[in-house]
């Protein structure tokens, strides 16, 4: 059954949603015609959705189904603008290249679409990579290298990732492969994304960002997500990072499957992303009906130079969630020593903004989703040196797992801060049924769903241990996109 109103418990009120049934991977994301288009994993299917302000999104039928070689599972799209397919008669068009699956054998394939994306046809000559012995070989991502001038593909090889070059997209050749001794090994790379990003701004400096997420694993309690930053010739990825050193993507549980837009006009100068908002260890197990799993808000991504010389990589909300802002409140200077404060604000779908400078207090933040009983904590805190999320108060606390049993969601999570000094700067995104965390301008992310009571609709500004003065605080109530 189809959702009519969006209004179900639970249900995300400006995030991308399914009328019905799972959500998961995003998949086939690419800019054509004025379009964003965005496909997920829908049990072995292509969902689609489109959308041209990336905040109201369009339901279209099924893009891709399973066929005589197996289940369709996560990929990427693309335009050939040049038609180097030889599939457009010289014409652009769209380009999906997915992974095919049938009884544990995996392989890249392509189908292409002639009318907007609005339907597609399977390429006579699948799989355009059949599987080389490999049992994990999927998720394959593609773009266009304008230095060697060919395609590129980079695809998950268990604990690693392959690179493929081609001419047209339908013939391929192996070039390289990254990941041993590099990073987080603790489960199988999912999901891969390649793309180049200006250090700080400037283009004379460009480094390029390898993204994998990391299957369910027992050491990072869940699935989650690392990048490496490095240089790519367009046969070979070159890792600036020393090691095993990781990078971790996000510090909640529930931002997976990241990939960026492809072919995002040169002119608007961004790359933009979203992930899954679940974690393999609970995939469809929150208690929502008729639908399971979201995305995330859109993010734009930048290469920052940190403090030690590092070079890190930030995620912004996209520019467009600002179309979404109604009722504002704001306050200065309001000081909370070893005490709580609630703010004159309700509501169970807003953004916040805070500046926050401290002498003593050893820890201090916002709690969210508030009430007597109920609230999802925000903060940092000064003795550890850790931004936190705390959702053990958030709600509906446990729910069943993938591997049997319950999973209890109530934890705090925590990161440590990268900058040494200077006020705490917050920005939050909160809806029914999530929090998302931007601290210190997108250099540290946690995003996490959350379960709590409609009622629980409160904010507060508390310390403890001290004085935190909350130099400014901006609350935005978002308006519903259905």
């Amino acid at each position: 059954m189809v959702a009519k109103s969006y209004q179900e418990p639970y249900r995300l009120q400006y995030h991308l949603s399914a009328p019905s049934g799972p959500m998961s991977d995003p998949n086939g994301m690419v800019y054509f015609e004025g379009e964003y288009h965005q496909c997920y994993q829908c049990t072995g299917r292509w969902g689609h959705a489109v959308s041209r302000d990336l905040l109201h999104w369009e339901h279209l039928p099924l893009a891709l189904v399973g066929d005589e070689l197996g289940d369709i599972w996560s990929g990427s799209a693309v335009v050939d603008w040049r038609d180097t397919s030889g599939l457009f008669h010289g014409r652009a068009g769209l380009v999906a290249v997915f992974t095919h699956f049938k009884q544990g054998l995996q392989s890249q394939s392509i189908a292409y679409s002639i009318d907007k994306g609005r339907t597609w046809i399977k390429y006579a000559g699948n799989p355009v990579i059949p599987n080389p012995g490999l049992k994990d070989f999927r998720d394959p991502k593609v773009l266009w290298h304008p230095e060697t001038g060919r395609w590129v593909m980079v695809v998950s090889a268990d604990k690693r990732v392959r690179f493929y070059s081609s001419p047209n997209l339908i013939d391929w050749t192996f070039e390289s492969e990254f990941g041993e001794g590099r990073g987080s090994h603790a489960a199988v790379w999912e999901c891969p994304d390649l793309f180049p990003l200006a250090v700080d701004g400037n283009e004379d400096v460009v480094k390029w960002v390898l993204h994998v997420s990391v299957g369910d694993n027992e050491e990072t309690d869940g699935s989650t997500a690392q990048y490496f930053i490095g240089d790519f010739d367009g046969r070979q990825f070159m890792n600036d990072l020393p090691g095993e050193e990781v990078r971790w993507t996000d510090f909640g549980r529930d931002f997976y499957a990241a990939v960026s837009y492809s072919d995002i006009p040169e002119e608007d100068g961004r790359r933009i992303w979203l992930g899954w908002m679940s974690n393999w260890k609970y995939p469809f197990d929150a208690p929502t009906e008729p639908w399971k799993g979201g995305m995330s808000i859109p993010r734009e991504l930048a290469l920052r130079s940190a403090g030690n010389g590092d070079v890190v990589l930030v995620q912004h909300p996209a520019r467009e969630m600002g179309q979404l802002r109604e009722r504002a409140f704001s306050e200065c200077e309001r000081k909370v020593t070893d005490e709580s404060f609630a703010v004159d604000f309700r509501g169970t779908a807003y953004e916040f903004e805070a500046v926050i400078e401290w002498k003593d207090a050893k820890e201090f933040g916002l709690r969210l989703r508030a009430s007597a009983s109920e609230f999802t904590a925000v903060g940092f805190s000064p003795k550890s040196g850790e931004f936190f999320v705390d959702r053990r108060r958030s709600g509906t606390g446990e729910w069943g797992a993938r591997e049997g049993g319950t999973v209890r969601t109530g934890k705090r999570f925590t990161a440590p801060r990268i900058r040494a000094d200077g006020p705490i700067r917050l920005r939050g995104f909160v809806d029914v049924s999530s929090v998302e965390l931007f601290a210190d301008d997108g250099e540290i992310v946690f995003t996490t769903l959350i379960f709590p009571d409609p009622a629980s609709d409160g904010l507060e500004l508390y310390a403890s241990g001290g004085t935190a003065c909350f130099t400014e605080l901006k609350v935005y109530s978002l308006k519903s996109i259905w």
